[in-house]
């Protein structure tokens, strides 16, 4: 009787004792706000899905009053499928350093995502990691040229952050998208490194959607299609010191494929394009619904050797599947080209192809030097249904 007296009033103090160090076991990370994935059961093995590991990370860190990281070091991982999802109790930071792998083909758990982010203020991805999206395993099962609503994964979906921003990371061989933004505000992306090859179908580097106050900074794109593409809903837009190449350029569009689809406040400043199939260029379809693409700044731009560096083409049909004898109702205005210098790969240097039922109003063109130097003669310009105002010197000329 009197041992289990002593058992009993011993007890709590043990169970206090175990369930103290437990607590500090388990929240080790916690105190210096650092969530590391391999405490949360990933093996970095390069073989085993770490996903659960990620988010359970992630999950942990979210709830965290004080600011928190989750880090990913040195090492490889396979992550199948990772959504991370705030909104989060305080700002909140991951950081990559190791090499996050896809899994390779298409038969995928999400035949649309891989790594999302989303709904977070102050949330900030950084590190010199790499997510790898073992593209060259899909690109040939990809047969979105022939059907039109084919999915495929995108590497990265940021969609609905505000006040954050992405810096340092590379997304290496996309399935689909590297990069898709969906209703962010005020995100600024810089130091990024994106690649894929140049005959890799739809990899387009950033896309971006519904966004406004978008910084894409001193950045390398190399791709299979658009280094940067801006789509409907999209308003001041800045991107400044980017290297494109390869790729199919920067571009707006293609807009007018759904009702009132607006691109108003786009700048691209201070560019470098190297053999890139197009440089900075403007798509709409023809007959589309009403639309607007407004306020467009293209300044201080180097092209070497692409193949059409000033494009607006509201013709735009790639798949041969349009009625063109429908003008597109897409209106373009007020848009500047300006000291845009350097090489074309073919004569087309300059064409301006607008609406015939909605011209292109307030087309500015400034100081360009683009030199064709093939055996097709030199470089010329193509100008439908605009009358674009002329300052300083222009070469190609422009003809009206």
């Amino acid at each position: 009787m009197m041992g289990l007296m002593r058992f009993i009033n011993v007890f709590p103090k043990v169970c206090s004792i175990f369930f103290l160090l437990f607590s500090v076991a388990a929240n080790a990370d916690a105190v210096n706000g650092v969530f590391n994935v391999k405490n949360f059961g990933a093996v970095a093995d390069g073989k085993t899905d770490d996903a659960k590991a990620f988010v359970s990370a992630w999950e942990n860190a979210c709830k965290s009053n004080s600011a928190a990281t989750v880090l990913v070091p040195e090492g490889t991982y396979v992550v199948s499928l990772a959504t991370f999802t705030g909104p989060c109790n305080a700002p909140i930071v991951f950081e990559l350093h190791g090499v996050i792998n896809a899994q390779p083909g298409l038969n995928t758990v999400d035949k649309e995502n891989w790594i999302v982010f989303k709904y977070m203020k102050n949330f900030t991805l950084t590190g010199d990691g790499v997510f790898h999206g073992q593209g060259s395993t899909a690109w040939p099962q990809n047969v979105c040229s022939k059907n039109s609503d084919c999915k495929l994964p995108i590497s990265l979906r940021f969609s609905f952050l505000n006040d954050s921003t992405i810096q340092g990371i590379q997304s290496v061989d996309c399935k689909f998208f590297h990069i898709n933004l969906l209703g962010c505000y005020n995100l600024k992306m810089r130091n990024l490194n994106i690649s894929a090859p140049k005959d890799s179908p739809n990899t387009d580097g950033i896309h971006i959607g519904q966004s406004s106050g978008i910084e894409i900074s001193s950045s390398v794109i190399g791709t299979g299609d658009d280094c940067v593409s801006i789509g409907q809903g999209s308003r001041n837009i800045n991107i400044t010191g980017v290297y494109c190449g390869p790729g199919h350029g920067i571009s707006v569009g293609s807009l007018g494929k759904a009702k009132d689809e607006q691109v108003i406040g786009l700048t691209v400043r201070n560019c470098t394009f190297t053999e890139t199939d197009n440089g900075v260029r403007i798509k709409t379809w023809p007959d589309s619904t009403d639309g607007l693409a407004s306020n467009f700044t293209f300044d201080d731009i180097v092209m070497n050797n692409v193949g059409s560096p000033i494009v607006i083409d509201q013709q735009y049909c790639p798949y041969n599947k349009c009625n063109l004898q429908v003008a597109s109702r897409i209106k373009i205005n007020n848009v500047s080209f300006t000291n845009i210098r350097g090489t074309s790969s073919t004569k087309d240097a300059v064409s301006l192809v607008c609406s015939q039922n909605f011209p292109c109003e307030n087309v500015q063109i400034g100081d360009i030097n683009l030199v064709h130097n093939g055996p097709d003669g030199p470089a010329i310009s193509t100008c439908s249904n605009v009358k674009p105002t002329l300052v300083g010197q222009q070469t190609p000329p422009i003809v009206v």
